[in-house]
């Protein structure tokens, strides 16, 4: 049996003038989180799909890094993953390119062992496997 979680989307009016809000019941991470054209688009305080897959990409590259680490003999002191989601407009909005940037404090390690458990983590966590389609690049720092 699988996990399953979910998050609720509620929109009013149209695109443009309209907004919405967004929550995830169970953590309460996001609890009534505004969301619209403007914050989407523009510059105006709110997420957005894209900030907000961001996010689910990071952390999870970040733990399935962790795994991969630990799993390797190398457990990590420390992993800050910064995840950047770009929109293209060409041809319809799309998302074009996803940025892995990761900066590591793993004891031990070398850095060919680093690069490639880095790699694996990057083509194999499930939010990379899902958004497949999207070009992913990958910066790996790390210091031992």
């Amino acid at each position: 049996m699988g996990i399953s979680r979910h998050a609720i989307a509620h929109w009013e009016g149209d695109v443009k003038t309209g907004q919405g809000h967004l929550s995830t019941p169970q953590s309460g991470l996001m609890d009534n989180t505004r969301y619209a054209f403007s914050s989407r688009f523009g510059d105006e305080k709110g997420t957005n799909p894209e900030e907000l897959i961001a996010a689910a990409h990071a952390g999870c590259f970040t733990m399935a890094l962790s795994a991969k680490l630990t799993d390797a003999g190398f457990p990590p002191r420390s992993l800050d993953t910064r995840a950047d989601v770009d929109l293209s407009m060409d041809g319809g909005p799309q998302l074009s390119r996803i940025r892995l940037e990761v900066n590591a404090v793993v004891p031990g390690i070398d850095e060919a062992a680093f690069h490639a458990l880095a790699e694996d983590a990057k083509q194999n966590c499930p939010v990379s496997r899902a958004l497949s389609a999207v070009p992913v690049t990958l910066e790996a720092k790390f210091a031992s």
